[in-house]
């Protein structure tokens, strides 16, 4: 099992939160058709175009550096809120922004995104800040949390444009007012 994000009308009716329907996401499936697009960017595409969700598992650890705080997609702080785990459309909003804000400052680097190249993107995003040196210690450190027993960093291997469309769900989310259910 793993983490799905699925899209939901905000606020809840009931007791339940009711899902949003697909045809809210079928533009995504023109993403499928795009020439030179990778097979996991299809694949995220067409599984939001189909059911208004995402897998969300593989990008937790990343979106959880990229925002600096954890348990992002799992809605954590929603659910010792609110005991529901979900992302209202304003967490949606700075999701995306976050996403996109990364993907932009990736480009000049490459298309592909790995644990190497987003440390070098991090640090050189944080480095120009006002607390540099502060934040760029805080980075080291989530960095090296993020290495196994032996020392050896995450294989992530996601490319701009799955990110792109990964931040283009959350956007959709936040732009239309709809939450996202954390579903373990």
């Amino acid at each position: 099992m793993g983490l799905d994000n699925v899209a939901v009308h905000w606020p809840r009716t009931g007791r339940f939160y009711d899902p949003v329907a697909p045809a809210e996401f079928v533009d995504f499936g023109e993403i499928v058709d795009l020439p030179r697009i990778s097979a996991p960017t299809a694949a995220l595409a067409e599984l939001i175009a189909k059911t208004g969700t995402i897998r969300a598992t593989a990008y937790t650890e990343l979106v959880d550096l990229l925002l600096g705080l954890e348990g992002v997609l799992y809605a954590t702080d929603a659910a010792a809120e609110d005991e529901d785990p979900v992302i209202d459309p304003d967490g949606c909003s700075w999701i995306a922004s976050g996403i996109e804000r990364f993907v932009a400052g990736h480009r000049p680097f490459g298309e592909s995104v790995t644990f190497e190249s987003v440390s070098t993107v991090l640090r050189s995003l944080l480095g120009d800040g006002r607390l540099a040196e502060q934040q760029l210690r805080w980075l080291e450190s989530r960095l090296d949390a993020l290495r196994d027993e032996r020392g050896d960093p995450p294989q992530w291997n996601f490319t701009c444009a799955e990110l792109g469309v990964l931040a283009a769900f959350y956007r959709r989310c936040a732009e239309r007012g709809f939450a996202v259910y954390a579903d373990a």
